[in-house]
């Protein structure tokens, strides 16, 4: 990850299959990712991550296991 600078502002981002992620604030978000909505500390960030990614499993793989339970 980046460099644990003590001024630097990060935001919690997120992609297509409901993963999450910390991305620096100053820095174009990576192809694929967007805004989740938190910004702020480093530490904040993975408090927000870790309130909301409940479920490590990608989007697609839950929606398949849930078809697959569903019969």
């Amino acid at each position: 990850m980046f460099e644990d600078d003590v001024d630097r502002v990060y935001k919690v981002v997120v992609n297509h299959e409901e993963q999450y992620s910390l991305w620096p604030v100053d820095i174009a978000n990576p192809a694929g990712w967007r805004d989740e909505g938190t910004t702020g500390t480093k530490a904040e960030c993975l408090a927000r991550v870790e309130e909301v990614w409940t479920d490590m499993r990608p989007l697609s793989l839950r929606l398949r296991m849930a078809e697959d339970a569903n019969g």
